[in-house]
């Protein structure tokens, strides 16, 4: 009986108007989630006996199984991003395969997929509204993937290849973890560390404590000097020392390539495995497989990388000349022979010289409260909408955790979401994401309502405030507030009504950073910036000459910034597409032979990146690292319809900004990007905004 009565009172189980984050504990988690897979294991019976190729009889009880665990799983999911304990962990880990087992069966039902192929093959078909093809279609192809339609012996085969990748990927990053962890320098003589800031030598002795050097300080040291980003980058960009540079590279390109931790083997086994995979599913090669989803092709991801890298690599050479004349001004010994330990430290002097910002003494002119006013003002202008705050409506997981409703013109409410700013780092992971808690939906509406609200979640990790000073932000902290925001507003201003296309879901994965990245260009925008832009205590706007740096410094190398990112997503594909697994070419040779195209200062022989490339091995961005550069142009693009438009002209950009509300911020997934993009733009995207942006058109005579 107790057992029975503490399921009846877990909130997980409970109806809700919004998620009782405030409420939910570590001990629900088991018995919460054991219950609800159990009744969702029923109820897919009883639709897999039942089911007809209809709305009412397929997707209606379809979607009311998904929608239940994807917002329950959510909530959890999100608790251990926002407010982490090592018992929510155990008890999440312990559940999460008996939630993978009930995914699978639902992506691998037959009854379903037949139902969902009846109606694609129907008479009807043309009668249906575009977002139910999308949506019939996006079943179909999914199940599909999923390996359903294998014969048996093949489909076994297909899952075990399926169990054994995921096994590989999470090798390879505890390999990456491993390896990482494992390089440690102890520096006791501050010689050795000169040029490094406060913050980084705090960061080193902190660093040196924790490994027993209890005396360690900033100041005397001694100081610890790891492989972790927060360690790696000062030194590379402040350390005088050129043999420490060197030294720290060394060791950070050649991470988890030796030893029991190398991952080669590792790589040649997923590459060769993903091959047998796209085989099995009748593709050629693995990037055919992640195209299937995706906007591109593989031969207008290509395409597009050799348009990008062509107007890249003249600005990228030039960048190197111009770092080898400034060391020269500088008296270095190394100006003529500069390489990869010295690009980073003096493209950090000559930022210094050039543009002179420094990020911390920006802070009191960007204040939380002001931000998020102007970033609010500009949701009213561009899309017509009004952000009120609404505190106390639902519960929130920390007291520093703000609740929003949007109105539209007239008044009614048509979204909420949540807003997590600051920093927590015993509890919260960092970084920053937006997430939805509930989509629009018709057929999840609460009785007397025609249609559920959509819920998102924007969370950041900011400078908290301190005493009576708001939380003080830098530059990139605002474009990432914007950027956050951007995919919010996909989310929350969705027409649709179908579930499982509305909103940010079943938007193909190259497109969906079109309104985040949309989002950061108005943070350049001179009426934009100056409207947030003012000091904390004396309300004074940011200085004229302040803003022009910040323009400039926008384009500061963007050609060898450009080909980083071109060399990255060029490797992945053809790692994909060409790479022979066991064949006369290793995959080291294909990261040279693409290099010779994409760096102007060829990497060492010994160069072993492609060992901690976790995108592409333990993420989601196999044959998908290309979708960075692609969304770029899509937003880089969009906002240009604001610039020719006339971004002085607020009629104008009204107008615009209505046309991307009822387009790119309604359609949802409910219909296909490009054709959003065309209702848009009028046009098909072009790569021409994104390079002048960078700086990167050469000026036509």
């Amino acid at each position: 009986m107790a057992a029975e009565d503490s399921l009846s009172s877990n909130p997980l189980l409970q109806n809700f108007e919004f998620p009782p984050f405030d409420v939910v504990d570590a001990h629900h988690v088991r018995p919460g989630i054991r219950a609800l897979l159990h009744q969702l294991e029923a109820e897919l019976e009883q639709l897999e006996k039942t089911v007809e190729p209809s709305w009412p009889k397929l997707v209606e009880p379809l979607e009311k199984i998904i929608d239940r665990l994807t917002v329950v799983w959510g909530m959890i999911n999100h608790l251990k991003a926002v407010k982490d304990t090592p018992e929510l962990r155990a008890a999440i880990e312990e559940v999460q395969p008996e939630k993978v087992k009930f995914q699978l069966r639902l992506g691998q039902s037959k009854p379903i997929y037949n139902a969902f192929k009846s109606i694609r093959e129907s008479p009807d078909w043309n009668t249906l509204i575009e977002a139910r093809q999308r949506l019939v279609e996006a079943q179909i192809k999914e199940a599909v993937l999923s390996g359903i339609a294998l014969e048996d012996d093949k489909r076994e085969e297909f899952n075990k290849i399926e169990q054994e990748l995921e096994k590989l990927s999470h090798k390879f990053s505890e390999n990456v973890l491993d390896a990482t962890k494992k390089f440690e320098k102890l520096i006791t003589d501050k010689k050795e560390i000169e040029g490094l800031p406060p913050s980084a030598l705090g960061l080193f002795a902190q660093a040196a404590v924790s490994k027993g050097h209890e005396n360690a300080t900033a100041d005397a040291g001694p100081w610890l000097i790891t492989l972790d980003a927060p360690s790696y980058l000062p030194v590379m960009q402040h350390a005088t020392n050129r043999a420490l540079r060197e030294e720290v590279y060394r060791a950070y390109l050649s991470r988890a390539s030796s030893g029991e931790l190398d991952n080669t083997a590792i790589i040649d086994q997923i590459l060769k495995l993903r091959l047998e995979k796209a085989k099995l599913l009748g593709y050629s090669n693995y990037a055919e497989v992640s195209m299937a989803t995706k906007m591109a092709t593989v031969e207008t991801a290509d395409e597009l990388l050799e348009k990008l890298r062509s107007a890249s690599w003249a600005p990228a050479v030039q960048d190197i000349e111009d770092l080898k004349s400034f060391a020269k001004d500088q008296g270095a010994i190394e100006a003529d022979s500069l390489t990869h330990w010295d690009i980073t430290f003096w493209s950090e002097r000559l930022r210094e010289s050039k543009y002179d910002i420094n990020e911390e003494e920006l802070r009191p002119y960007f204040s939380l409260p002001k931000v998020m006013a102007g970033l609010f003002g500009l949701a009213k202008t561009l899309f017509g909408i009004d952000v009120a705050p609404a505190d106390g409506v639902a519960p929130v997981w920390n007291s520093d955790v703000r609740f929003y409703c949007i109105k539209d013109s007239s008044g009614n409410p048509t979204a909420y979401f949540y807003f997590d700013p600051y920093s927590r780092p015993s509890e919260k992971r960092d970084g920053a994401w937006m997430d939805e808690v509930f989509s629009r939906s018709r057929v999840m509406a609460q009785k007397g309502s025609s249609v559920r609200l959509p819920v998102a979640q924007m969370v950041c990790n900011q400078t908290p405030p301190v005493g009576d000073k708001p939380s003080l932000m830098t530059f990139r902290e605002v474009e990432t507030v914007f950027h956050e925001f951007g995919h919010a507003l996909q989310h929350m201003l969705t027409k649709e009504d179908e579930g499982l296309v509305a909103g940010i879901r079943n938007i193909e994965w190259d497109a969906v950073e079109l309104p985040s990245q949309f989002m950061e260009n108005w943070c350049y925008h001179r009426d934009t910036l100056m409207s947030i832009a003012k000091h904390y205590q004396t309300g004074e706007t940011l200085p004229e000459n302040v803003y022009k740096k910040l323009l400039a410094a926008r384009t500061f190398r963007a050609g060898s910034l450009s080909l980083r990112q071109l060399k990255f997503a060029t490797v992945d594909l053809e790692l994909h597409t060409k790479y022979v697994p066991g064949g006369t070419e290793s995959i080291y040779d294909v990261d040279q032979r693409v290099s010779m195209k994409t760096q102007v200062i060829p990497p060492l022989p010994e160069d072993r990146f492609l060992c901690s490339f976790s995108h592409i091995f333990a993420g989601g961005y196999a044959a998908g690292y290309y979708s960075y550069k692609w969304a770029e142009v899509l937003s880089a693009d969009a906002f240009s319809a604001f610039e020719d438009a006339g971004l002085d002209d607020i009629k104008a950009v009204k107008e615009t900004g209505q046309r991307f509300r009822n387009t790119i911020l309604a359609l949802g997934g409910g219909k296909a990007p490009l054709q959003v993009f065309v209702e848009f733009r009028g046009r098909e995207p072009s790569p021409e905004p994104l390079l002048r942006h960078n700086g990167l058109l050469v000026a036509t005579a």
